[in-house]
């Protein structure tokens, strides 16, 4: 029988709708690093890109969460218009420089982050076959590295050469560039979506709850997620402040943690599909960033060049690595017709990691440094390691 949507979405209509989602997310990333890549030349203190980024994720949760039916009334690409202009707009107050304006330049930065995920979702299930879906929605997760290193590496650079408020001007006009695409794809995608159906709350953590093995990757998720917004924000003022790099030598090693991250998503879950070991994968991923973050935290400055680089890449390797095989571990394990539902559950453990953190890294630095805020971050990411070492095996009897 004959697909009767083949004539209407055709397989090379999958590449152009996947560029575009991989560019929203990476735009997306790119804005969200701005502010830490760019602070030791702009004055911005770890406090205040702590600030920052829980605004970002305060407003990115229930964006996210109630964003579905939002999606199927307008469209996932109009949806990616919509956050491309949250991010002109957070840019424009970053720019401005004081406290205030960067608190307000997180809130709306988190209506971009919030729905940009759910938009690409429901748009690229649309278009591709199930046999292919998990790696092209890996090659999508791969936005949020893509935008990482650009910024990395050109945006100090740029803060250098012209001043911060440049940085924030060029990721705006990126985002204005990428508006004029999403618009200009929009109509070829056009199609009626399904509303997703309403979550209740309490539901999805029962999911969680009843199976050991999902909450210990609920749990676990809390400090990986913590360890990879920590590396994403406040990796360049550790380099300069601690490990004696210089504003664009710390740039290069985020840049090689990012790349390692890239890396790390696609390479991660071939290694995981080819040894059909997930759950190994994901402990081996943990130990792996306890020990980066422990050795940069507390020896880091002593290491030479080469090898804080090397140390940076297998940081991010490991703490920007492990989504796509945490996600797949939850669609493995979940009700297969609750796999939705119990992922945004295991989710919210994430996201409260990712609000955590920022604060938890503020407070330790004002007491002890980042160095030590780092070695308390290797700590909680090896109780999560410990977690998922007790909740379960990865083959289990049928």
């Amino acid at each position: 029988m004959v697909d009767g949507n083949t004539a209407i979405r055709p397989a090379p209509a999958l590449l152009p709708a996947l560029g575009a989602m991989t560019a929203l997310q990476a735009l997306v990333a790119l804005a969200l690093f701005a502010p830490g890549v760019v602070a030791p030349r702009a004055h911005i203190e770890v406090w205040q890109l702590s600030m920052f980024s829980c605004a970002v994720f305060a407003v990115g949760i229930p964006a996210s969460f109630w964003g579905g039916g939002f999606i199927a009334r307008v469209g996932s690409l109009r949806i990616a218009s919509l956050c491309a202009a949250a991010i002109v707009v957070s840019m424009a107050l970053a720019s401005l420089g004081s406290s205030a304006a960067l608190l307000a330049a997180g809130l709306c930065l988190g209506l971009a982050m919030g729905p940009e995920t759910p938009a690409s979702a429901a748009l690229l299930a649309r278009l591709v076959t199930a046999e292919r879906r998990a790696f092209v929605f890996s090659v999508r997760q791969t936005g949020n590295q893509i935008g990482a290193v650009c910024g990395s590496l050109a945006l100090p650079a740029i803060a250098i050469a012209f001043g911060p408020a440049w940085c924030y001007a060029a990721v705006a006009a990126l985002a204005l560039f990428a508006i004029a695409l999403f618009e200009w794809l929009r109509p070829a995608y056009a199609g009626k979506l399904v509303p997703p159906p309403k979550l209740d709350l309490r539901a999805r953590l029962a999911l969680v709850t009843a199976d050991r093995r999902i909450a210990m990757l609920a749990l676990a998720s809390m400090p990986f997620s913590a360890m990879q917004v920590s590396l994403n924000t406040v990796f360049v003022t550790l380099g300069t402040r601690e490990l004696g790099l210089g504003h664009i030598e710390a740039g290069m090693a985020l840049a090689c943690a990012q790349a390692g991250g890239l890396v790390g998503r696609l390479g991660w879950g071939y290694v995981a599909m080819r040894l059909d070991a997930p759950r190994a994968v994901l402990i081996v991923i943990g130990l792996g960033m306890a020990f980066c973050a422990a050795l940069l935290g507390l020896d880091g400055g002593s290491l030479s060049r080469t090898w804080q680089f090397a140390v940076a890449a297998l940081f991010g390797l490991t703490a920007s690595g492990w989504n796509g095989v945490f996600i797949a571990e939850i669609a493995r394990l979940a009700p297969q017709d609750r796999i939705g539902e119990t992922t945004g559950a295991v989710l919210t453990a994430s996201y409260a990691g990712l609000l955590a953190a920022p604060a938890v890294v503020s407070i330790l630095d004002g007491v002890a440094g980042l160095g030590a805020a780092f070695f308390a971050l290797a700590c909680l990411a090896l109780c999560g390691t410990l977690a998922l070492m007790w909740g379960g095996h990865d083959k289990t009897d049928a």
